[in-house]
């Protein structure tokens, strides 16, 4: 993330003004065992595949309950490798949220699958399976929950919905590593689940993914369509595979940051909390809900501007925050919004988030004066 000096003050917490840098919108935390690792898998000469790929690997599936993980180059790709397993292919359709990062139906077009958008639940900003249902047709493979800024779908009701159609279920937490589902954790529950290590999220391994299965038999497809479609013998090609193999260096990194998991969980618990906080009853600004059954490792604070509040629009807001120093996202941009690339129906929820969400800095060394900041800049953007 960029770290350009700028002029802007915050309180200070005995309310002495001070200048400090701009506020990144990410930015990872390395203060555990990081460094140690890295250097000694490179001393190791174990660069590409090695001893902390396993570890990792084992440690992942330990922590979220699962029999297997196959990791992989990133998130992306952990999807890739999950709809290969799957033998997901032409004819075939695949019911995606219309509102969420594309990966997943980008994918299914690199398969030549059809993705079919379902529109979102207008609160949780998540598929919900009310939605999915209006989708599926005789053709619909798989399912692919998208668990957006941490939040995590209805699930129960989507895998009886799948299950009573026999079709999988492919949850895509690449934003929600660590939220639990009614104990359940982010990716568990359904027949495979893809998570990512992108910088930004809440473990790194600067790229990288994983996926998480309790069959065996999808965890050996995984491992042939990872490592170039061969298995027994070196160079026999079995499959038409790919290389989507995650490296020993980094998953040196993941075994550190999985270490700390519990403390990176209560920090993003408390920038949530100070937040929300925050945000609590300002006039023009909504957050997303989470159901009773949810425990959220908030990915992105998110928020909806009210266009009667912000009459400027969203993208103004996000410039004139930009100049007080304060770096932040748009939202997803709705599938029926991407018509160059997508074949969709209307989706007004989801185009209704696409115009009006905004995603505030969110990571673990946020202060709580940098977060009274933050809130007060844009309650005072307010018209």
């Amino acid at each position: 993330m960029r770290n350009v000096k700028s002029s802007i003050e915050l309180p200070s917490e005995n309310s002495v003004t001070s200048a400090v840098s701009r506020i990144p919108w990410a930015r990872p935390n390395f203060s555990g065992s990081e460094h140690d690792y890295v250097a000694e898998a490179i001393s190791s000469t174990w660069i590409s595949g090695g001893p902390f790929v396993d570890r990792f690997e084992h440690d992942f599936a330990e922590y979220t309950c699962s029999h297997f993980g196959v990791s992989s180059s990133n998130g992306t790709t952990a999807l890739h490798m999950a709809l290969l397993a799957l033998s997901v292919g032409p004819e075939d359709e695949v019911v995606v949220p219309g509102f969420a990062f594309m990966a997943a139906a980008n994918v299914c077009l690199h398969l030549k699958a059809k993705p079919v958008f379902a529109d979102v639940d207008p609160f949780s900003w998540c598929l919900a399976a009310r939605d999915v249902e209006k989708c599926i047709s005789q053709n619909t493979k798989a399912i692919i929950p998208v668990h957006t800024y941490g939040n995590v779908c209805e699930m129960d009701d989507i895998v009886a919905l799948a299950q009573s159609k026999s079709i999988a279920v492919v949850e895509d937490a690449a934003e929600a590593f660590g939220s639990c589902y009614k104990h359940h954790q982010a990716g568990s529950m359904g027949l495979l689940g893809t998570f990512s290590f992108h910088a930004t999220k809440t473990i790194t391994t600067g790229e990288g993914g994983m996926v998480i299965t309790n069959d065996s038999e999808l965890r050996d497809r995984l491992l042939l369509f990872r490592n170039h479609g061969m298995r027994r013998t070196r160079y026999w090609h079995e499959v038409p595979g790919h290389n989507f193999r995650l490296t020993n260096l980094q998953a040196a990194m993941g075994c550190a940051q999985l270490e700390r998991i519990d403390q990176i969980i209560a920090d993003r618990r408390r920038v949530e909390a100070c937040y929300r906080k925050h945000l609590l009853n300002m006039p023009g600004v909504s957050t997303q809900h989470f159901g009773p059954d949810v425990q959220a490792v908030v990915w992105a604070m998110a928020v909806r501007l009210d266009p009667e509040a912000y009459p400027q629009g969203r993208d103004e807001v996000m410039r004139r925050l930009e100049e007080a120093g304060i770096e932040t996202r748009n939202g997803f941009y709705a599938a029926s919004m991407l018509s160059h690339l997508y074949q969709s129906e209307r989706l007004p929820v989801c185009e209704d988030l696409s115009r009006n969400i905004l995603c505030l800095p969110t990571y673990c060394d946020l202060q709580d004066r940098e977060i009274e900041f933050i809130c007060s800049t844009l309650r005072d953007l307010r018209i």
